[in-house]
């Protein structure tokens, strides 16, 4: 199969959507299929405002050309920015098939960072985005739900994984302090203070940046902050935590969490969507609206059940479980119709 995927997050951007992609990528050309990308890095582009890592393709005329070009036998839009709109648009006009994704909480994520922006407005536009797609992927049962009350459609479950040959658990010396880990975006959405804040024996370390670093730094003086880690660096910083503490209350899921488990490490987290997907209470973590009860109570899981859960989520059956959805979209031949 020619399976051509079209998003706007890609590398050298670091967060949860474009591991996803890197990794289903990997194994579906290790299954023998041919995959393509349309990315920002394939176009001139320009630097979102306040948000400067993620960058915004804009000769945007050139995605149909991209795309006849490739002629693949299936479209994935991965995600709803300027790509993947003109991408739609493209795909839409020729009455050509396509799957979409949801990985953010898109309304959400607005309404932190711009309160006076209602949620409703948020949620039209991915139903806009999302309601011509054949196939829209999200990562867990319950976001499918929260998804569908909002008033999308055609939700289908694609759960994700992580990578075990690189996250495993290893039998070091006991810690002689707790240590509280943070690894992901340092951005308001992700809703960092609410581990900061918290009054918690031992160090707290953060891996990651992003466009909160320096103001949180400054803040707090006494948490170590490290950039960013990758590979067997960020697996070493996972196995090193005591807890890895996740405290946004607006990600779809959280494949963070994924890694710190394989690599035996407990996870704190509040009682929302993506935690409660994720984590069993006193198994592989603990979830409380007090965050810092959870952080205490995750000192006592097993680490061992920890690692033990995460044997059973491969990417290569997350792979798999999104090829299956793609065969059944019996999509149209893009192949036979000419570029713009």
């Amino acid at each position: 199969m020619r399976l051509l995927i079209v998003t706007d997050a890609w590398l050298p951007q670091v967060n949860g959507v474009v591991t996803s992609l890197e990794a289903l990528v990997t194994e579906l050309e290790g299954l023998g299929h041919t995959i393509g990308l349309i990315t920002p890095l394939d176009f001139r582009h320009r630097p979102c405002p306040s948000y400067p890592e993620i960058p915004l393709a804009w000769d945007l005329w050139k995605v149909g050309g991209k795309i006849s070009e490739f002629a693949p036998d299936c479209v994935h839009l991965a995600t709803e920015g300027p790509l993947g709109w003109a991408a739609r648009r493209w795909l839409m006009r020729r009455g050509l098939r396509f799957s979409s994704a949801i990985h953010t909480r898109f309304p959400e994520y607005v309404n932190t960072r711009w309160p006076w922006l209602p949620l409703s407005w948020g949620y039209a536009f991915l139903r806009r985005f999302h309601t011509p797609s054949q196939a829209v992927l999200v990562s867990s049962e319950r976001m499918r739900g929260a998804f569908a009350e909002q008033g999308l459609q055609r939700l289908a479950l694609w759960r994700k994984g992580v990578d075990l040959s690189r996250f495993q658990p290893d039998d070091g010396a006991p810690m002689t302090e707790p240590l509280f880990l943070y690894v992901g975006r340092l951005a308001r959405e992700k809703n960092l203070e609410a581990f900061l804040d918290l009054d918690l024996p031992g160090v707290k370390r953060v891996v990651g940046d992003g466009p909160q670093r320096a103001e949180l730094q400054a803040r707090y003086p006494q948490v170590e902050f490290l950039g960013y880690r990758h590979g067997d660096e960020l697996a070493a910083a996972y196995r090193g935590a005591s807890v890895l503490v996740f405290p946004s209350r607006t990600d779809t899921l959280g494949l963070v969490m994924y890694e710190a488990l394989a690599c035996g490490t407990p996870v704190a987290a509040f009682p929302v969507a993506g935690p409660l997907d994720v984590l069993e209470e006193g198994v592989t973590g603990a979830l409380d609206d007090n965050l810092r009860n959870a952080c205490l109570r995750a000192l006592e899981v097993d680490r061992q059940a920890c690692a033990l859960w995460a044997q059973g989520q491969s990417w290569r059956s997350s792979a798999q479980e999104f090829l299956s959805l793609q065969v059944r979209l019996t999509p149209l031949p893009v192949s036979e119709v000419p570029a713009c």
